[in-house]
């Protein structure tokens, strides 16, 4: 790993590069190959969309962060009910995604059930996924076998797997103790009510967005695009998606990006995600430009914006691009902040740029001369070369994934008649503890397909 670069780094083992704990990047990534999970399965999973979106989900988040292996146990001889990956039967889908199907839990691992699944006695924790309605969490198994999942959303099933892998992440990597014995979770149509508890509130979904501007490719935006291929669209969903992205796919975006693979470096993102979502009936027009203050939205284009990019800049003019509705997600940053998350709506009390214009200024952490950096100093790399390593941004794909999840429900909410928000932001070290800021949304008046 002597020739680590800011494209070839491994953004989670960056982690333990800017805490401290690793004394080289080849140490950070060894931390890393001891994290794995068993993920067991129970019969539900052959029938059952809900329980295919969580294993899929959970198999695609996990190999990217928990270099240890993903193993599934008790997968049958099935066929895919979700259109996720090219296979067409479930045990193939799983290794096209990273995880490999055993017979038998390898000893001294964590353990995810899904469904009624037998619990391996040789798991070292283990959690039960659970959802229902637009709830969906995990609870550490207490001994009962039962299925304890309901009829939910798409994106409750695909919560509960990117909690469960913060769960495992800091349960492998020691700094939450609490992490194995706790329940987490979250509602998605009320962010700071009891996601355990029943909701008679919770309406179905009667329809679905069907025009929506996607700005930015990396983290969220691949994650949104995985999300938007679990809701239940129509066979001919008639839905166009305007892709915004520049650049092009790193070897450091596999890392933490679900629809990124090192066969892919080189590759536009723009391009690769289109050709995934047009695979599965999207209508789907390209913009490879970055997106600033000189982009406007022609009136004849989708009028809902979804954001994922980390450049304060060019958030500072996504209200003034002509969208009638904006909803743009961030990420944390750091070794101590990287797990939080916020998601802004706009039209709001504040402007965009009266959020970021500060932000612009903020200068990164020094971790520069943190043991893994001296290593590399020590190897010939120099000073601009360090900085340009310090500079990148920690990244895990649970997290993304969680706040996809958010922003999508965003959307899903004000179409289902419910409560919009100018904020919602939270952490997965405490998930339960959110912060949300209610707005007057308007009746969802945009494009949208009924169900």
């Amino acid at each position: 790993m002597s020739d680590v670069t800011p494209d070839t780094l491994h953004r989670t083992a960056k982690v333990f590069m800017d805490n401290g704990r690793a004394t080289s990047p080849e140490h950070a990534m060894a931390l890393l190959a001891g994290f794995g999970l068993t993920v067991m399965v129970g019969p539900e999973i052959a029938h059952s969309i809900n329980h295919q979106i969580a294993l899929l989900t959970l198999v695609n988040t996990a190999r990217r962060t928990f270099l240890g292996g993903i193993y599934v146990v008790g997968l049958p001889d099935a066929r895919t009910l979700v259109d996720l990956t090219h296979a067409t039967d479930l045990k193939s889908a799983v290794a096209e995604l990273g995880g490999r199907v055993v017979a038998a839990a390898p000893a001294g691992m964590p353990a995810a059930l899904i469904g009624s699944a037998d619990v391996p006695a040789e798991a070292v924790s283990t959690w039960r996924l659970t959802w229902q309605g637009w709830r969906g969490g995990v609870v550490p198994w207490r001994g009962s076998m039962d299925d304890t999942t309901g009829e939910a959303i798409a994106l409750a099933p695909s919560l509960a797997a990117a909690i469960c892998a913060a769960e495992v992440f800091a349960f492998h990597s020691g700094d939450h103790p609490m992490a194995g014995k706790r329940s987490a979770g979250m509602s998605l149509w009320n962010p700071q009510g009891n996601w355990l508890a029943a909701s008679p509130d919770e309406p179905a979904l009667v329809a679905l967005p069907s025009r929506l501007w996607l700005i930015g490719l990396g983290n969220l935006g691949q994650a949104v695009s995985w999300l938007l291929a679990t809701l239940p669209y129509p066979p001919e969903p008639q839905t166009s998606i305007v892709l915004q992205d520049f650049d092009s796919l790193a070897e450091s975006n596999d890392s933490t990006s679900l629809l990124s693979s090192p066969v892919l470096v080189g590759t536009k993102k723009a391009r690769h995600v289109a050709a995934w979502l047009e695979e599965r009936g999207f209508d789907v027009a390209i913009e490879e430009r970055k997106f600033g203050p000189w982009t406007h939205r022609a009136p004849h284009e989708p009028g809902v914006a979804i954001c994922g990019v980390d450049n304060p800049n060019a958030r500072m003019s996504l209200d003034v691009a002509g969208f009638d509705l904006v909803v743009e997600a961030g990420l944390g940053a750091g070794p101590e902040g990287f797990r939080s998350f916020s998601v802004h709506s706009f039209p709001a009390s504040r402007t965009a740029a009266e959020i970021w214009s500060g932000q612009a200024k903020i200068a990164s952490p020094d971790v520069a001369s943190n043991p893994a950096y001296a290593v590399l100093k020590g190897r010939g790399v120099d000073a601009c070369g360090l900085a340009q390593l310090a500079s990148r941004t920690v990244g895990v794909p649970f997290v993304g994934l969680t706040a996809s999840i958010v922003l999508l429900s965003e959307l899903l909410r004000r179409i289902s008649g419910g409560e919009g928000s100018e904020l919602i932001s939270s952490s997965l070290l405490a998930i339960d503890d959110v912060v949300f800021v209610p707005t007057q949304a308007p009746i969802y008046e945009y494009w949208h397909v009924a169900l």
